[in-house]
């Protein structure tokens, strides 16, 4: 019984020596190995984040030198341009000068058998003053913006752009446009297609009474913008913006988007996608459809460009004038889309 009672304490004694040996071991061996092993990998991950960022500072750089010296000489070619044209027209204004004064000077001195001896002659002044062509508009004279245009540019500034939603707007659908075919959602983001008109839906000149379209309760006249729609559930939908003068009322093409010269939209239906405007449909190659697709407006530049933020790519980027002001526009005729915030 005694020795029972001596080995209790005694087996104790043993598992806290282990114990403490096992702590020892692992604060003496394992901890400064995991400290060594922290500081090394952290030491080459500061490394590949300023590789990387280098990289792309490097390409940043050079694609800037390259984009403002093809601009630089644009600009030179457009102003040799002009100024070769304003040499030609200065000889040929005094060309013109120096025939007149001969013809004046003939019709005026000359009596009428001198003046039939030089028909000739006047014929031919008059034929060669004729030759000197009124200016016509030529776009070798303007400048050529399409000498900014860079794939790698492009793509950079849309990730940038919508890389961060911080950089979005709060876009919010105004229900007052929402065609009776759609319902809004509690939080104006949410727009579900039924196959059912709403009885509940009271009209007004500003909703869509036929196509199932709703406009954003927000207009842009200047600046940048950008905003991110969730379509990944959806296999019928045009996305993109439109004039405040797109008509509401019918069943007609200036109502129906991207079939007028009021709406600019990206459009999906099944496994076609196309971009549309005033009734010019330009496919688009996609193999697959956008889970999210982002908006990029940049009423500075006249740019309207849509983005898959999921792959970096851009998928289509239209250039023009746009009369403002301009809504975010949207359209579905299958499940759900939704304005990402």
């Amino acid at each position: 019984k005694d020795m029972g009672g001596s080995l209790g304490p005694g087996r104790s004694r043993l598992q806290l020596q282990l114990q403490s040996a096992a702590i020892t071991k692992y604060v003496a061996d394992v901890l400064p190995g995991k400290n060594q092993r922290a500081v090394s990998m952290a030491s080459a991950a500061r490394e590949l984040v300023i590789q990387r960022l280098s990289l792309v500072r490097s390409l940043c750089e050079s694609e800037e030198q390259r984009l403002l010296e093809q601009v630089h000489g644009e600009e030179e070619r457009a102003h040799q341009s002009i100024l070769t044209q304003r040499v030609h027209w200065a000889e040929a204004l005094q060309k013109l000068d120096t025939i007149r004064t001969s013809l004046v000077g003939m019709l005026t001195h000359l009596d009428d058998l001198q003046l039939i001896q030089k028909e000739q002659e006047i014929f031919e002044r008059t034929e060669e003053a004729e030759g000197i062509l009124d200016p016509q508009e030529s776009e070798m004279l303007n400048f050529n913006e399409k000498c900014t245009r860079s794939p790698l540019l492009t793509r950079l500034w849309a990730t940038a752009v919508l890389g961060s939603l911080s950089g979005t707007e709060d876009i919010l659908i105004d229900e007052r446009t929402v065609s009776p075919f759609l319902q809004l959602s509690d939080d104006r983001k949410t727009l579900t297609f039924s196959t059912k008109k709403s009885k509940t839906c009271a009209d007004g000149p500003e909703r869509f009474d036929h196509w199932p379209n709703a406009l954003a309760a927000t207009s842009f006249q200047n600046g940048l913008h950008a905003w991110m729609v969730n379509v990944q559930n959806s296999c019928a939908y045009k996305v993109g913006v439109a004039s405040g003068h797109l008509p509401r009322k019918g069943s007609g093409s200036d109502c129906r988007l991207g079939h007028n010269a009021f709406s600019w939209v990206f459009s999906r239906y099944d496994q076609e996608f196309r971009f549309s405007h005033n009734g010019q449909h330009e496919p688009l190659g996609l193999l697959r459809g956008p889970a999210q697709l982002g908006v990029l407006l940049d009423l500075q530049a006249r740019e309207l460009l849509f983005y898959e933020p999921a792959s970096g790519t851009v998928l289509y980027t239209h250039h023009g004038s746009f009369p403002g002001p301009l809504f975010p526009v949207f359209a579905v005729a299958d499940q759900t889309i939704s304005i990402v915030r």
